[in-house]
């Protein structure tokens, strides 16, 4: 086993999951359900970013909503303040809001920054669970807060709960008995007349607020509930209604006043005669006497149920769609789930014990793993979009995204492949969601001739016809096919969708695709290629080319499964001829490249048949391509150095294909990636794209040129930009070839600018905040432990690539089940934290000598082979071990990583 000393110290350190000072200034923490919206939970402690009413609403807050917290004593008052750290937004006010409580008006009010609060705040931010400390000399005791929602892998339904989920502790340190209260105060700033309505049931008591006169099948019909199922409880369903500020002063002496709150009801909204008053909230408080020295906690539950999703946009005109597209309205999926709030809430505190058990069992497996912290950081923190308003889920079921979110809308809609694409969290956590977008793609984003739209219409079964097909989401498409089935193992899914994927590939060299992509067969494209930097390359390339690989050797593979032999064969001779052209033509001795003459306009000539183009509609293609002025066909790649040269290599290699480029020019590759596109400070580059990094910050730009090289004078579209999702792939690609210090710097350079500081750790941005394509990060944690999946055959196996002290463990998670798997001193053990696998063999590296396998300490019979173990099929349950040990075991092909003295 390779030992390295850790050339980063940082990565290797005590975790920077603590975030507290300035490093808590851009947090917005998502708590909501997978395509249910989400609440923000600010760095200290406030509610920011109410997107749960079916669409981003980045800044937004609802009224004065916040927690707040008291002790009491002997019948007075020890200490009350806001449950909230140090405010370090603007002072000057927010951009986001209405006249008079916006810019130029001071800290934000609804912030209340003004009220007394904590003097410290520490953020704990391993998703999918919060953790604040917060303390003040002036306040009796310390205080602690645990928020989360549901977050189970391979449980989509409990991991789809609308609801954010709250525990705060207290420690009493007086000699004396005190009462805690946590009062939990929510706004009633939503769709509507909402008004407050008392809620008793089993288990909780709290409110709602909704308007009792709006439908239930209406766009605008909501329900936000707050409750608690604390033994002792007061509530004052309406604070006062008055003018300027007095319910907020009324308010503040109500909570210094010891003992319960006073109810306080007012006439529904039709009935108050136009007055202007402050804005309507309601309060649930929870109290708790604890005596000298002990500790207790308090829960309370935010819940919304906000059923009826409205299409609130339509889409751009350079998608040619149906006049259907302009309007569309569907439940979402929660809503055929849960009846309304207070079913949610029944179910949450009935179950809350389990879903907090098994959302945490999660957290601590991900995070006690013995990967280095930026691979656990980038994967754990991205996980977070599953959570956000960028992912939304049909009434069906089906999986539907944009790529990222706009402040007020979502950004570039209909789960674009090309982005999309890049996402491995939802493959291996949620295997069930991603083939729902399979299943949409093939059925929908296709037509007869097979050219795949890289865009998703909704409603379900409207066509959205984009601009032209993209050749790295097409043929992506048909590689993420390959890994769903072999995590799941169902071939009759894959055979329903076999000749959709037949037809996809066969567009390559039809002769109705204008584009030209292979039309003789050579296994390589050399058409016009559109892709996801949103133009076309012209002529053979090695990143576009090796996607044309990849799919043809995994539709080689899954046409011998269902017994398309012929085609079967002809894909792979295609795939094969594809390979040896990128290794003798697009190899310059550095780097991949692509191969074009940037003075010959006549290569734009074949395409004016297929001259649409969304930016210069009707235009002309050598308008669009052609620069008169340099002599020059634009927007191409040549010779560059291009981050995403071996993108396709990266799925491979996950997925347990073929190898697609010979393994000393891909090394070569990822060599000259690092020297030419990582720059250790951004600030050193004209950078004329969009900025997600600068100064003295660090990253991998998308394309670079060595001085050897010609230089196009016309760049491809964000060629200085980092972009996080290729960042991530090029970092798992270079541990997958054992450049383990350079992936590790690769992973670590993008989570240095989340640090909480400038940008919020768990919202990466590209196209919009929250973006689709940084979920590309899981796929660093499947790839550090070697994970091998074959369900169709009942194998899994694993080959880590990277050790702590001759020490491996990780997470694993696929179709039904994940767990933990940990190698030491020559032994496997294989944990089932969820749901049931069932295994014929498990693949390790072995050389076939005696072993022995026990299940929870009980001997198996098993049969010990080069690289695998076999053994009659065993189904592991939850708490389930497996545990394999042989003197040949090991861990040869993982570096082994040594902290410096």
């Amino acid at each position: 086993m390779p030992r390295v000393e850790a050339g980063i110290e940082t990565a290797l350190e005590q975790p920077p999951h603590i975030y507290e000072g300035e490093r808590t200034a851009a947090i917005s923490f998502p708590l909501g359900g997978i395509g249910t919206g989400s609440i923000g939970l600010s760095g200290a402690g406030r509610l920011v970013d109410w997107e749960i009413f079916n669409r981003p609403a980045k800044g937004s807050l609802n009224a004065l909503s916040h927690f707040a917290v008291r002790a009491e004593a002997e019948g007075r008052v020890l200490d009350a303040r806001m449950l909230n750290g140090p405010y370090r937004d603007s002072a000057m006010g927010s951009l986001v809001g209405e006249a008079y409580r916006s810019f130029g008006f001071g800290a934000r009010r609804g912030s209340l920054v003004g009220m007394p609060h904590f003097a410290r705040c520490g953020f704990d931010g391993r998703f999918p669970v919060a953790g604040l400390d917060f303390s003040d000399p002036h306040f009796p005791g310390s205080v602690g807060m645990t928020a989360f929602n549901p977050f189970i892998p391979s449980n989509e339904r409990d991991s789809g709960l609308p609801a954010a989920m709250f525990e705060v502790r207290f420690t009493n340190p007086l000699h004396m008995p005190v009462t805690y209260s946590l009062v939990a105060v929510l706004g009633h700033d939503m769709p509507g007349q909402p008004m407050a309505q008392l809620v008793e049931a089993p288990g909780f008591r709290g409110i709602m607020v909704h308007d009792g006169d709006t439908p239930g099948d209406d766009p605008e019909f909501a329900q936000l509930l707050v409750a608690t199922d604390a033994d002792q409880t007061s509530r004052q369903s309406y604070l006062y209604r008055g003018l300027w500020y007095d319910a907020l002063e009324v308010y503040w002496n109500d909570l210094n006043r010891p003992g319960p709150f006073s109810e306080r009801v007012y006439p529904t909204r039709d009935d108050r005669g136009g007055m202007i008053r402050d804005r309507d909230g309601s309060l649930q408080a929870a109290h708790l006497t604890l005596a000298p020295g002990e500790t207790g906690t308090l829960r309370m539950l935010l819940a919304w149920y906000v059923p009826n999703f409205q299409k609130y946009w339509v889409s751009p005109v350079w998608h040619f769609t149906e006049p259907s597209m302009a309007s569309g309205r569907w439940k979402n999926w929660y809503a055929t789930e849960w009846s309304g709030v207070e079913e949610v809430a029944t179910e949450a505190f009935a179950r809350w014990g389990d879903l907090r058990a098994q959302t945490i069992a999660f957290r601590d497996a991900l995070y006690g793993s013995t990967l280095p912290w930026p691979f656990l950081d980038a994967a754990g923190a991205n996980l977070s979009t599953l959570k956000s308003p960028t992912v939304l889920r049909l009434e069906d079921g089906t999986l539907y995204g944009w790529e990222g979110c706009h402040p007020k809308a979502g950004s570039c809609e209909g789960t674009c492949t090309h982005v999309w694409n890049y996402q491995q969290a939802f493959a291996y956590l949620f295997p069930r969601l991603s083939r729902t977008i399979r299943d949409a793609d093939y059925a929908y984003n296709i037509d007869e001739k097979g050219e795949m739209s890289f865009r998703l219409g909704v409603p379900l079964g409207t066509r959205l016809k984009t601009e032209r097909a993209c050749a790295d989401g097409q043929f992506g498409n048909v590689m993420l096919v390959y890994r769903d089935w072999k995590l799941c193992g169902d071939s009759e899914w894959l055979a329903r969708l076999w000749p959709a994927i037949r037809r996809s590939i066969e567009y390559a060299w039809s002769p109705d695709n204008a584009d030209q992509w292979d039309p003789d067969r050579t296994g390589i494209l050399h058409g016009r290629q559109h892709h996801t930097l949103d133009m076309e390359l012209f002529g053979p390339n090695a990143w576009l080319s090796g996607y044309y690989v990849g799919a043809l050797a995994a539709a080689a593979e899954m046409g011998e499964a269902l017994g398309d032999a012929e085609f079967a064969t002809l894909c792979r001779s295609l795939a094969d001829a594809g390979r040896e052209h990128i290794d003798r033509y697009l190899f310059n001795g550095s780097h991949f490249i692509h191969q074009i003459d940037l003075s010959d306009k006549s290569i734009l000539q074949p395409y004016r048949q297929a001259e649409r183009s969304r930016r210069l509609l009707g235009a002309g293609i050598e308008n669009l391509y052609w620069s008169a002025e340099h002599n020059q066909i634009k927007y191409q790649l040549g010779e560059a150095c291009f981050i995403d040269q071996l993108a396709s290599q990266w799925h491979a290699g996950l997925y347990g294909l073929q190898p697609i480029f010979a393994r000393d020019k891909a090394i070569s590759a990822l060599r000259a990636i690092r020297a030419n596109n990582y720059v250790d400070a951004l600030g050193r580059i004209a950078n004329s794209g969009r900025v997600f990094g600068y100064g003295e910050e660090a990253g991998t730009i998308a394309v670079a040129w060595a001085d050897s090289v010609p230089r196009p004078l016309l760049n491809i579209p964000y060629a200085q930009e980092t972009l996080h999702g290729m960042e991530y792939a090029l970092g798992t690609t270079l541990l997958q070839y054992g450049l383990v210090e350079d992936a590790i710097a690769t992973f670590k350079a993008v989570r240095d600018r989340y640090d909480g500081t400038l940008r919020n750790p768990w919202s990466e941005m590209e196209c919009g905040s929250n973006y689709a394509r940084s979920m590309a990060s899981w796929g660093i944690v499947p790839a550090a432990s070697g994970f091998h999946v074959d369900a169709p055959r009942g194998e899994i196996g694993f080959s880590p690539r990277i050790a702590m002290g001759g020490r491996f463990r990780s997470v694993w998670s696929l179709d039904e089940a994940w767990g933990e798997v940990e190698f030491e001193n020559g032994a496997c053990t294989l944990r089932v934290m969820h749901g049931a696998l069932t295994l014929s063999a498990l693949r390790l590296t072995l050389g076939g000598g005696a072993g022995i396998v026990r299940r929870n300490g009980e001997g198996v019979p098993a049969r010990f082979e080069i690289g695998r173990v076999a053994f009659g099929p065993i189904t592991l349950g939850a708490g389930d071990r497996l545990e394999i040990k042989a003197d040949d075991l090991t861990l040869e092909d993982a570096t082994d990583l040594e902290t410096r003295a």
